[in-house]
Order: structure tokens, then sequence, then C-alpha cells
């Protein structure tokens, strides 16, 4: 793709969306939805402008630069205080909630695309975790504020933060299946590394929150430097563990959470405005990018059944578990619907969807499936986020206790 057509794709959808972007907050789009579009009419379906002839390993790179970041914007998007009250719904959510999940996305490979049991798991491994980048769409701003439960969002954000790391032992498990490379490597790659990633996340959080506070204190930084150092955080943290063999996604998290726990709840206003703008501007390359590489070709090979597919991951993989759990969640029946609707599917199943493309893991099915899975949440969801935010609110209204 050519440079100077890619700068004005990316700066002129950017001034757009900031721009409009109170008005999208009301309407039955996203900024993730429009760059999807954008890059869709460059791409060589459409228009033939742009293309890439290794795209799947230039959407791995961004997609994990995207996810870091804005896991540590979601991670300080509320106090510690309220955070910790959510951590035993949010725990039921990443381990029973999240292995249901991915076995129901499973269940549906092996049944619709008749795919083995290595690339099922591998799938429901890629396709289980709630994407932060796209539910921020759903939970941020003065309508989401206004309307949503303040346990809705919280349970939303925290989720997507936790879970798109704890996916990663489920990925490594279908590819050891795929691939028939024996458990060690899944405790290695999968345990251990999550392991190391909680560990080294919360001893770099917790340091560069105490300095960042003490610094504070003394008043020997700027306010203009707080963007920056959460910014570069979130890309040392990531580079850190991942040389470590760690998880670095989930570092990043856990990361932002203990710096969050430290720096207490000066930061909060700062953050929440801070959040918002990156998750509305950083998410449009790596959708742009998503448009212009996916793979119709494919698609139209695997025929109907990536269809049904599809259709059956966005209305089963999620609601009905939520539903099951909800007295676990603590939710009402309306609360519960609207949380267990939106959980998105985006840069964390391109994470891993790339990632077992470079493995060679049953890349001819992972990756096109998990593409079509990617988009098609990106507009089902983009488009129903602000009708049914809006619906929630006239007949429940925003109630405190979810």
């Amino acid at each position: 793709m050519d440079l100077d057509l890619a700068l004005v794709a990316i700066g002129g959808l950017g001034v757009a969306v900031v721009f409009a972007s109170r008005l999208i907050r009301y309407l039955p789009v996203t900024a993730p939805l429009l760059a999807l579009v954008l890059g869709v009419v460059l791409g060589p379906e459409v228009l033939a402008l742009a293309a890439f002839d290794e795209g799947p390993p230039v959407l791995h790179a961004v997609s994990e630069v995207v996810v870091a970041v804005a896991l540590m914007a979601v991670a300080l998007r509320f106090p510690w205080s309220d955070v910790r009250e959510l951590l035993g719904p949010v725990g039921w959510m990443v381990t029973v909630g999240m292995v249901a999940m991915a076995s129901i996305v499973a269940g549906l490979a092996w049944a619709v695309l008749g795919v083995g049991l290595g690339a099922s798991v591998l799938l429901g491994g890629v396709l289980a975790p709630t994407d932060p980048v796209l539910s921020s769409s759903v939970v941020t701003g003065d309508p989401a504020t206004r309307a949503l439960p303040h346990r809705v969002r919280g349970l939303l954000s925290v989720e997507s933060g936790i879970n798109d790391g704890l996916a990663l032992p489920l990925v490594v498990a279908g590819t050891v299946l795929v691939l028939d490379d024996g458990v060690e490597r899944f405790a290695i790659e999968g345990v251990l590394a999550v392991a190391i990633a909680i560990v080294l996340g919360a001893a770099l959080g917790t340091a560069a929150g105490e300095c960042f506070r003490r610094l504070d204190e003394a008043r020997d930084i700027e306010d203009s430097a707080f963007f920056v150092f959460t910014l570069v955080l979130a890309v040392a943290v990531l580079g850190v563990v991942n040389l470590a063999h760690g998880d670095g996604i989930l570092a990043v998290y856990v990361a932002g959470l203990a710096y969050n726990r430290q720096v207490g709840t000066s930061i909060y206003e700062q953050e929440r405005e801070v959040d918002e703008g990156i998750n509305r501007v950083l998410v449009l390359p790596l959708f742009l990018l998503l448009g212009v590489l996916l793979p119709w070709d494919a698609w139209r090979d695997l025929g109907w059944p990536v269809m049904t597919f599809t259709a059956g991951v966005l209305l089963l993989r999620r609601l009905p578990v939520v539903l099951a759990m909800r007295p676990l969640l603590g939710l009402r029946w309306s609360s519960a619907a609207f949380y267990g609707w939106f959980g998105p599917m985006g840069a964390a199943a391109l994470f891993f969807a790339t990632l077992a493309h470079e493995e060679h893991a049953a890349a001819e099915v992972v990756w096109p499936v998990a593409a079509l899975v990617v988009a098609a949440s990106t507009v089902v969801h983009g488009a129903t986020a602000a009708p049914l935010r809006m619906l929630y609110e006239r007949v429940e209204g925003a109630h405190g206790d979810g």
C-alpha cells in the first residue's frame, strides 16, 4: 500500500472521526466500522488502490501494539477501588465463561465447518476473548455513561482487559493439537507465559506507578507527560515481557492495574479523557488494514458453511453463557442481555489468528474464518451499539447495581 495513500486515508478518516465524535455516539456506526469500510473500498475487491503482499504478518504486528495500548487505557479507565469490586464476577467470566465460549465456538467449527479437533480448539481460543478496542465504543462517552449501569460498563471493560491475555493458553493448546508439538510446549508457552506476565507486569506497573506518584507529588513532571508516560509504559512492558517469553498482552493489562493502584484517583479524570482519545483514533489503521486484507477468495472457497458458522458465533458464543451465569455476575435480566450481546471480537482475535498464520497452524482455515467473524462483529456490534443503548435507556434507565 502506497504510504501517501495510507496517510491520506488514515489522516482524513481520523479528522472526520474527531470532528463528528459526538454525532457518531448517537449513530449506528463506530470508528472501527468506518475504517473497515474504507479499507474494503480501497482494497482489491472495489477500487483496487491498496494491497499487501505480506498481509497477515503486518496485521499481526499492528494488532499487538494496538491491543497493548488499548489495554493500558482500559486498565486506567476506572479507579482501582471500582476494579477491585468487580474482580469476583470478572473472575467467573474469564475462567468458566471464557472456557464455555471457546467450547461453543470449537463445537460450531467442528459441526459446521467440518474441521478437525485441533483447528476447532484453535478457533475457539482465537475467538473467545472480548475485544477491548471494539467494546470501548460501547462503554465510553457521555451517552454510555448516562444510559448504562456502572456495573455493566465496568464488567465489560475489566473482562475485555483480562481475557485477552488469558486466552493465550487456549490458543497454544489448539496450536499444539494442530502441529502435534506435545504438552511441553503448552506448559511453556501457555501456562508459564501467563505466570511470567503476571509477575513481571505487576512488578513493572508498581515500580512505574510509584515513580510517577513521587514525581507528581514533588511537581517534577509536567501534565503533558502523562499521556506519553502511559503510552511508552505499555510499549515497554510489551517488549520486556515478550523478550522474557511471557504473555506480553496480559502483562500490559496487569501493569496498568498495578500502576492504577499506585497512583490513586488523582489521575482518573485525566486518564478517562486520554483513554477515549486513544481508542477513537488508534484503532483506525488496524481496521483499515483489515478491510484491505480481507480474504475474499478464501471465503468464496469455504462457501456457505463459513457464513453459517459466523452467524452461529455471533448468536451463540456469548449471550447464552452470560444469561446462564447471571446470578454469579450480579446482573438483572436486561443488563445481562445487554452485556451478553456486546462481547465483540476484534483486535485481540486478529492478533491470535495471525499468530496461528505465522505458526502455519491450520492457517488456511483459521485466518480467513477469524477474519470474517471479526469483520462481521465489527459491523453487527458497531451498528447495534447506539440503538440498543438508547433502547436500554428508555426501557430500564441507568441503574448503579446493574
